[in-house]
């Protein structure tokens, strides 16, 4: 194994001039593009493969891809805020003001997503003129936060890095919520990643106190390094999230796993694997 030349193909992909707005803002375009791609070859791939996608209404569709672009998003979220969290010595010295060339890009490419995101939400709103006030709260927060990040080049890196990881259900959300919607409801798989995805939000409700630690215990040195704004737009999400978003998602999720309905479109149950309207009027099981 060639150390020095992994250490110089790892700087040559990270190593970019964050210091300068074209560099940061070329970022984020390529976190939104990069993202829009999945959503797009998402559509594009499960139209071919799935006959349960070929079934659905344009809304439950658009979902759909949504679900899967969040749960690829999930995967880099993990890796990158477990580095941080578990492994990065840089960041296990100082939680406040550490920055990495690593960091920085994972960060930009994660604003580009959250701007996705919120457009999303905003477009498939205003289409299918539905409003979910949860969502929205937590996009707009989400993307709020990492937007200071980018205005703000001397903030620190971690406590961005662990509200990435708080993304770390995502990946089973999306495969339970495929699962649901082709009628797997009664299998050991949508169960298994059911029971993970609920732990999953337990892990992320322990996330959330360690950063209330990180920003109570270093309460001056936070606030000074991020500005007043962005401190406030923090402690807003961070609250949101950790007293009221989680514990009602966990909640829900944790009923559904006894009750599997699909809460985004309420007017549809799943039971014994099969998809039945609520007025009574039953359709087969799908094939995925």
């Amino acid at each position: 194994m060639n150390r020095p030349n992994d250490e110089a193909t790892s700087k040559s992909i990270f190593a970019w001039n964050y210091f300068l707005w074209e560099v940061r803002l070329a970022l984020v375009t390529i976190g939104f593009f990069f993202y829009l791609g999945i959503f797009c070859f998402s559509h594009f791939l499960s139209s071919w493969l799935s006959i349960t996608y070929r079934s659905l209404s344009a809304k439950e569709k658009v979902f759909w891809n949504l679900a899967a672009t969040r749960g690829v998003f999930g995967v880099q979220s993990c890796v990158a805020g477990f580095w941080a969290l578990l492994l990065d010595p840089v960041f296990q010295a100082d939680k406040v003001y550490s920055q990495q060339d690593w960091s920085w890009f994972s960060c930009l490419v994660a604003a580009g997503f959250f701007l996705l995101e919120n457009v999303a939400v905003h477009v498939s709103n205003f289409i299918f003129k539905t409003f979910d006030l949860f969502v929205v709260v937590h996009h707009f927060l989400a993307f709020g936060g990492f937007l200071g990040l980018i205005t703000n080049i001397k903030s620190g890196h971690y406590i961005p890095l662990m509200g990435m990881l708080l993304e770390m259900s995502t990946p089973f959300t999306c495969m339970s919520w495929i699962l649901l919607k082709a009628g797997r409801a009664n299998t050991f798989l949508w169960k298994a990643s059911q029971w993970i995805m609920i732990h999953m939000f337990h892990c992320r409700m322990m996330l959330t106190y360690h950063m209330w630690w990180v920003c109570l215990s270093n309460w001056n040195a936070v606030m000074e390094n991020l500005g007043f704004l962005y401190f406030t737009v923090l402690l807003t999400g961070l609250s949101a999230v950790t007293f009221v978003l989680n514990p009602y998602w966990t909640y829900k999720k944790t009923l559904q796993l006894s009750s599997p309905v699909d809460w985004n479109f309420s007017d549809r149950t799943m039971k014994n694997g099969s998809s039945v309207k609520v007025n009574g009027e039953t359709f087969q099981k799908k094939g995925l």
